[in-house]
């Protein structure tokens, strides 16, 4: 098994050791022209430098991308390791001048490495880092877990994290059968809000699936089969829609059918005497994704049509 070892900045970890509670992170970078590539949901182990020269933690690797400042904080907030947007901000600000980075693009995209199920140890659990740790390297480096150094510290991390509860990977054939909101068990991670919105937002290349609208202050990852209602943050279950379109398809005034095709309902111009925004749309065929297997799932649309549209 391969996995992720990555120099972790002593703030971010202690910040976000504190809280628990977040199941989300983003491992953001200043700059957005180096791209990171891992097999989803590969362990992402975080190493501190020294005088400490130890894996203090690790998480899961769902996705990797580039945004601008605003939506990473809009998405993961605190994951991100800092108390506000502005805080975050001005630690991007001081390391682009540490690394001298090009002012002169103006860019407030960073590059987000994006993960969830973390777990971070105590100081007395910290596990000293690889014997054959080149001091210079500052970039994430792939390493095989399954032998040497990196089956001593993955065995390590996987008992620390068994000891406090926190979800390590099982085979996939296990199905997770415990209440959404009960104890914690052992199961295979999954997206969270967070990386579900943009793992659908990329799915549908940054553009409504409607209009072709791409503005991404406009834009939303819409659910099919809402959450509270055991829709799972899974991209087959997500839409991506202008805000305005999003908020129709909660309330049940469009739908779209098994055909991937969107009805607008006839109650929107009988309760409201309006709608002619809408109407047009009647019949348009929705912009899905290439993929078959990030498509919107039948199941999911047959359950919205039957439970949430106003025929």
């Amino acid at each position: 098994m391969t996995g992720t070892i990555a120099i972790t900045d002593t703030g971010w970890y202690s910040f976000l050791a504190a809280h628990p509670e977040i199941t989300e992170l983003n491992f953001w970078t200043p700059s957005a022209r180096r791209s990171f590539r891992a097999p989803a949901f590969s362990p992402f182990l975080f190493k501190l430098r020294a005088p400490h020269n130890a894996i203090c933690g690790f998480a899961y690797f769902v996705q990797f991308s580039i945004l601008p400042d605003w939506l990473a904080w809009e998405c993961f907030q605190l994951g991100n390791g800092c108390i506000s947007l502005q805080e975050m901000r001005t630690r991007i600000t001081h390391i682009r001048e540490r690394i001298r980075y090009d002012k002169s693009t103006g860019s407030d995209h960073i590059g987000c490495i994006q993960l969830v199920s973390p777990t971070f140890f105590s100081p007395d659990q910290w596990i000293p880092q690889p014997i054959d740790w080149k001091p210079r390297i500052q970039t994430p480096v792939r390493v095989d877990l399954s032998i040497a150094e990196g089956k001593r510290i993955w065995d390590a991390c996987l008992v620390r994290a068994a000891a406090v509860h926190i979800p390590a990977p099982l085979d996939a054939s296990v199905e997770d059968s415990t209440s959404r909101y009960g104890d914690p068990r052992l199961v295979r991670p999954r997206l969270g809000q967070a990386t579900f919105r943009i793992a659908v937002l990329e799915a549908y290349h940054r553009s409504c699936a409607i209009t072709g609208e791409h503005s991404l202050p406009a834009l939303e990852a819409a659910h099919i089969r809402c959450y509270s209602n055991d829709g799972p943050h899974e991209v087959p279950n997500g839409i991506l829609l202008r805000a305005d379109l999003h908020r129709l398809l909660d309330t049940g005034y469009i739908t779209v059918s098994p055909e991937l095709r969107l009805e607008v309902s006839s109650r929107l111009k009988e309760e409201y005497s309006n709608g002619k925004t809408y109407y047009p749309l009647h019949g348009a065929t929705l912009r899905a994704p290439s993929a078959i297997s990030l498509q919107p799932a039948r199941q999911f649309l047959e359950w919205h049509n039957q439970n949430v549209f106003r025929p």
